[in-house]
Formats: C-alpha cells, structure tokens, sequence
C-alpha cells in the first residue's frame, strides 16, 4: 500500500460531509497569514475545512464529535520538530565513505537544516507562510508551510539559564572528536554565558556523579573550566543513571525565573542499566512535568545511538543535534545553544487543512515520529513540540490537485502554549491554486533549497528507483547535485554547498 493519504472521491466525500452536518463557510482573506487567536475564538470551519474548534473542558463537544466521525481524511496533524541531527549524521557517514542507514535519515531534519527567509512575527509566536510549486509530474505540487519565531536580537533579552550539562564519560568517548570535543565546546561557551546564568555537570560511564552541582558563573570560570577539563574516561555506558541524575541535579540547583534544562552529550551507545528511551524519560516524568525542565541532546562519534537520542529529546520535551568536528561543535555550544536556552512556544503543533474541492491526495514529508491524530490537535494535554526564539519549522508536502482546480487548496494552522502561563494560542495562513509557482525553477532559491534537501532524504530512506518517489525528482543523484550546485551559486550560502558536495558524495557510493 503506497503510503500517500488518500481522499475518498469527491462525490463520496459530498456525501459523508452531508452525512455529518459539516458546515462549510467562505475563508477569510487571501494572505499568508492572519491574526492569531486563542482556540476558544475559532467557532467555526473555513471552507479549506481547517482544525475543528475547541469545545467544552475535555477538549470535545458531541456536534463535534459527530462530525468527526464523518468528516473526510483531509487533514494532517504533527507536532513542530527542530531536530537537524538526521542531516548532519548522514553527511558524517557520507564523509566516512559509507551510505547512512536509511532508518536515521528523517527527511524533515534535512529540510530544516537550511536557513529560510520567511516573514518574522512583530512578537512572540509564530508567522505562517505557504507556498507551493508546481512540479514536471501531472497536476503534482509541492506545498511548503513555513513558520517562524521571533529572533532576539540580544542576549540581555532573554531569562538568565540554569543548564545541568550530563556528560558521557564512558569507554567508547575516548575516541577522538568525542569527549575532548565536547569539553573544549564546553570551555569556550562557559567564557560566553553570561554572568547571572549557572551551570551543573554530571558525569557518567557504568555510574552517574555530579561532579559540579549548580553554579553561578560570575566569579566562578576558574572552577568551572577546572572541572570540564579533569572529566575522564572511564567504562560503560549508563546513559539512563546519567540522565536521572541529571535532572536530580537540574531541580536541586532549580532557579525560578530562569530556563532550566538538561544538556545531554553522548554517542548515545546504551549498553548498561535502562537503555529504552521512554523507561528512562518516565524514570524523570515528574520533573519534566513538574518543573518544565526540558532536554537538548547533542549526539557525537562516528557510531552513534540515533534512534535513542531522538526519542529521549522527543519525549524529553526538547531536541538534537550532531556534531562531528571543532567548528559544528563551537556553532552548537556557542550560538545554537544560547539562542536555544529561551523558549518560545511549548507543545506546538501544526494542522494543515485540504481543500477536498481542490485537492485529490497529499503526501507529508518526513515528520513520521511527529505525527499527532487529527482530533488532538486542540488537546492541550497531548504533547508537541518545543520552539525557541530565531527558529523556522518547514513541513513539505507533495500535494495532487484535482484536474483543472481553481480556488482555495490549504490552511495551515499553529498552535502552541505560552512558556509561561501555558495559555492557547493560534496562527494561520492559507494557499490558492494561482499562487502557486508555475515550475520548481521559478519558485524562490529558498523552496528549491528545501525540494532538494527532501528529494536527497527520499532518495536516501528509500532509493531513487521507486514508483512513489516525490514529485518533481531527479532520475539520479548526478543530475540532483547539479540543481543544489547551482541554487550554492545563487544563494552563496556555504550551507547549501555542503548540501551539493554531501549529494555528490552519494552519488559516488551509490555508484
């Protein structure tokens, strides 16, 4: 069974929304996003027959229910993800001469690994964008939904941080670009925090001990830096003790008014104590749940436990990266994790709504340990993702539109909870047919940025010879190193050469 969604046909589809009392009504505006609102001032569907609106306390009301029960298949719901380390492993892999294991290629941390310029919120939240183009294969689109938060501009505007670093000291970290990496990216962001944040350290190997409990670093540096450099290596790997421990430090040295969180560097090689990720994370629930602390993984080593890091920081409320040398690791400690230390939004998720009177099927890319049921999506209760400050989330879609479509095609919908007073809010933004770009090659550099990185994670998880492929994609790796080489020379942007030098690097193995 090809794994697309697919709608019922268009005069069944009349049928059950007949059936179910779903009422339809015009969409506002023709922009790309609107104002947003609380889930409470939503009554009603747009005719792109948006998420369903919030009703009593239980999150459900019994007209809503049954329309549930009748309304079509044309909805798509998954929880906000930021993770970029799938990417960067692959490329460690590719560097290493190997092809990566299709199992850690998770196409939408390729998407997300490349800078977008979409439109930045005036305050906190979330911009929306959509937009699409038109691909080679018939009546196929590709639709991307883009959503942004507000970048802060400086360090002083952000809450002082309380990090608890957890750090992997066991047999396989001696490996270099392991341990030592991870304690010179230390040293070098302890000289760049700021003087009211603190720091903990736990180390662990077959046991876990805080060798620094929480600490200021105004007058401290000294110490601190002493403490980063005398980690050892010592045996096996307890990652689940390193972890407990870590959040007991967290909440002992927690500060009200800051952002406390656990940083997590390891390969990631369980091999003593629990090694599943959700015994683990529900060994520290009630600090998660209690104290909102939430976890950042930062995956090192040439062999590395992806799938498990990616689930602690899923279901740890936070998430990953990978790093492979000096200058990863020092962007990671001394840009990415300050900017990441702040939160914007928590539990965010996104709903996009298609058009049945337009749209035949549709196909998400990636996101497939992020999906959420569509009725959840207004459940507060049900998790999603993290945000913070700066960020961009892009979810791609490969969209078929009924032969000849005209009008309304999507609406995409965030949601997310305050930081602070876990408050509801709401953002959208909405797809016309004519807006769409007529060709891939006329759509911005930045879109086709995004169809390149896609179409080199689909080719990856699953080979270029399929019958699904996504459409609009190169018949071979060549041909789509030769598109990323030429969107590196329009953009000039270093990353999407390594993109193009990564693809090419495929090329020769899959050769």
């Amino acid at each position: 069974m090809k794994p697309y969604e697919r709608y019922r046909t268009r005069r069944l589809l009349l049928a059950l929304t007949a059936a179910g009392g779903l009422l339809l009504t015009a969409c506002s505006g023709g922009g790309d996003s609107s104002e947003g609102s609380s889930a409470a001032d939503r009554d009603d569907y747009s005719s792109g027959l948006p998420a369903p609106a919030h009703g009593d306390e239980d999150g459900t009301s019994e007209q809503e229910d049954q329309d549930r029960e009748a309304a079509p298949d044309h909805l798509s719901t998954f929880a906000l993800d930021v993770d970029t380390a799938s990417y960067d492993y692959a490329r460690r892999a590719l560097a290493d001469g190997r092809l990566p294991d299709p199992s850690t290629v998770r196409p939408e941390e390729f998407v997300n690994s490349f800078r977008q310029d979409y439109e930045r919120p005036d305050g906190d939240g979330f911009s929306v964008t959509v937009d699409g183009a038109r691909t080679d294969d018939e009546d196929w689109s590709l639709v991307r939904v883009g959503l942004a938060t507000r970048t802060t501009q400086r360090t002083g505007e952000r809450p002082p941080a309380a990090l608890t670093f957890v750090i992997d000291v066991s047999g396989s970290m001696a490996e270099p670009g392991r341990l030592d990496l991870a304690q010179e990216s230390l040293s070098v962001m302890t000289d760049r925090l700021r003087d009211d944040d603190s720091v903990a350290i736990v180390a662990f190997s077959d046991e876990a001990e805080t060798v620094l409990p929480m600490t200021r670093l105004d007058g401290n540096r000294d110490e601190i830096h002493d403490v980063i450099f005398e980690l050892d290596i010592r045996d096996s790997t307890n990652l689940g003790a390193g972890v407990e421990t870590g959040y007991e430090t967290a909440v002992e040295g927690l500060r009200k008014g800051a952002t406390n969180r656990v940083v997590l560097v390891s390969d990631a090689l369980a091999n003593t104590g629990d090694t599943d990720a959700d015994t683990i994370l529900e060994r520290i629930s009630g600090e998660r749940r209690e104290h909102g602390i939430t976890l950042f993984g930062v995956g090192v080593g040439s062999d590395y436990g992806d799938a498990l890091m990616e689930r602690l920081a899923d279901k740890g409320d936070g998430h990953t990266v990978y790093v492979s040398g000096e200058d990863e690791a020092r962007k990671v400690f001394c840009e990415e994790l300050p900017r990441n230390i702040d939160l914007t939004a928590r539990d965010a998720k996104a709903q996009v709504a298609f058009d049945p009177e337009t749209v035949e099927e549709f196909r998400l890319v990636g996101y497939d340990n992020r999906r959420v049921a569509d009725e959840d999506f207004r459940d507060d209760r049900v998790d999603g993702g993290e945000v913070g400050p700066g960020h961009t989330v892009t979810a791609l879609y490969a969209v078929r539109t009924e032969p000849g479509a005209e009008g309304h095609l999507a609406t995409a919908t965030v949601r997310w909870l305050d930081p602070d007073t876990r408050d509801p809010h709401e953002e959208t933004g909405d797809l016309e047919t004519d807006a769409l770009h007529d060709s891939l090659r006329a759509a911005p550099s930045r879109f086709q940025v995004t169809a390149v990185a896609a179409y080199f994670a689909d080719a990856l998880r699953s080979g270029d010879d399929r019958y699904d492929r996504l459409p609009g994609a190169p018949v071979s790796f060549a041909e789509l190193a030769g598109r990323a080489r030429a969107l590196a020379g329009t953009t000039q942007d270093r990353a999407v050469r390594g993109l193009a030098a990564a693809i090419e690097q495929a090329d020769h193995r899959r050769g």
